[in-house]
């Protein structure tokens, strides 16, 4: 600068001399004034090249594709002072000192600015049933549920406010539930992908009941098991918005699930405790069922917002069950009455945050919550009866891991916490998605 600023000086001081036989002078000062301004404008032009190969490195190591004006913000103010030699060919042609921004002119950059979003922000849209540019996905998970719950029952009356006279049980059921299921994910178009998941359960649940024969302290205990192919669900998720500035990405949720399963009705039971007066004290079904016996459809909203290195996601939906027939309806042994079933319907919700902490990692948290009205019977020529301690409210916390096994596979892994009495105590599972 420094040079060009006294060539600048010279030349308007050959001007105000205003000497006739100078021209000569003047001629050479021009050139070098012209040779000055190309390389000046040439080095600007390779600095911001190297600065955009610098960034598509960097992109390419971290996973993150810089923009136009995060590379805009990293150019040094001011210029190099040590010029090359004058006379590079195409200097005349650079952008000028006061140009905004960079041109894609190194092909790094231009890579760079190509490639797809980052693998870990991928692995977390695909949990979140929000991505779309896959083709196919095979998908096998395995998660494990357990419940415990305890219940005191008092089969008597008070005398004189104080003294219970009669029977007193605690009633103790465990359940451990394996769940192996089975998914297709077909990529229909840009906007549409259609699910398929197919599950199979085994369950056992072993039964206690204390006050056994009328003893107090005497408890009686039974299990039951149950495995088999569980309800099938179908569903599509159909992209409504783009995400684009703060408008998160919104995707429609509808699905249908069918009574594939073994349904829970009609299923006979085993008779282990009566009183004097024939009343069961305990019994058992013989085994566990696999479904709900009823067909249901579900719609929902999702929506998925990223701010690296955050992405934050959420949902909303209402799933309704239709009304079905049985040919028992009572879980009483000796008896056999046939009848409608229709299931509360629900309304859940959830939301969360994942973090992309590199390009094959992220860690995720969730708040997933499912309100479930109470459940109506009706028998032949009776009307509906709502069924007391039906209704439900369960509420998870989720902790997840994605890990990116290949360019092809994902690790999945999921831990749910159960935060009210009709969640599971714990659940744990694994699910890899395999992209073809």
């Amino acid at each position: 600068m420094a040079v060009i600023g006294l060539t600048f000086s010279s030349l308007a001081s050959a001007q105000q001399a205003g000497s006739p036989a100078d021209e000569a002078d003047l001629r050479q000062l021009s050139e070098q004034l012209a040779e000055l301004k190309a390389s000046y404008a040439q080095e600007v032009r390779r600095l911001r090249e190297l600065d955009m190969q610098v960034q598509a490195l960097q992109a390419r190591l971290a996973g993150k594709v810089p923009t136009a004006t995060q590379g805009a913000a990293m150019a040094p103010a001011t210029a190099p002072t040590a010029a090359p030699s004058p006379g590079t060919p195409g200097a005349a042609a650079a952008p000028p000192p006061s140009s905004a921004g960079y041109a894609s002119t190194a092909a790094e950059a231009e890579q760079a600015q190509s490639e797809p979003m980052s693998r870990s922000v991928a692995d977390v849209k695909q949990a979140t049933r929000t991505l779309f540019d896959q083709r196919l996905v095979i998908e096998n998970g395995l998660t494990y549920n357990r419940y415990d719950r305890k219940q005191l029952t008092l089969n008597g009356f008070l005398a004189l406010d104080a003294i219970f006279l009669g029977n007193i049980a605690v009633e103790n059921v465990e359940s451990d539930t394996l769940n192996y299921n089975l998914a297709a994910r077909w990529g229909v178009s840009p906007n549409l992908t259609l699910n398929l998941d197919v599950p199979y359960i085994a369950r056992k649940t072993v039964y206690q009941k204390g006050g056994a024969g009328g003893a107090a302290a005497s408890i009686a205990q039974e299990e039951t098991t149950g495995n088999g192919l569980g309800d099938i669900t179908a569903s599509a998720n159909y992209r409504l918005l783009a995400e684009q500035g703060s408008r998160p990405e919104t995707v429609l949720n509808f699905g249908v699930t069918m009574p594939t399963g073994q349904e829970p009705y009609g299923i006979p039971w085993t008779v282990l405790e009566r009183d004097d007066d024939d009343f069961i004290r305990f019994a058992v079904p013989d085994e566990q069922p696999t479904g709900n016996g009823a067909w249901q459809a579900s719609i929902g909203v999702s929506a998925v917002k990223t701010s690296d290195p955050a992405i934050l996601f959420g949902n909303i939906g209402y799933t309704y069950s239709f009304t079905t027939s049985f040919d028992d309806i009572d879980n009483n042994p000796d008896t056999v009455n046939p009848g409608d079933v229709r299931l509360g319907d629900s309304f859940y919700f959830g939301g969360g945050v994942a973090f992309a902490f590199n390009e094959r990692t992220s860690f995720s948290m969730s708040l997933s919550n499912r309100l479930s009205a109470r459940a109506q019977t009706r028998g032949e020529g009776t009307p509906w009866n709502k069924v007391i301690g039906s209704d439900a409210n369960s509420a998870m916390f989720n902790l997840g891991v994605t890990y990116a096994l290949n360019p092809n596979a994902t690790m999945v892994g999921l831990l749910g916490i159960g935060l009210t009495p009709d969640a599971p105590d714990f659940s744990l599972g694994f699910r890899v998605p395999y992209s073809l």
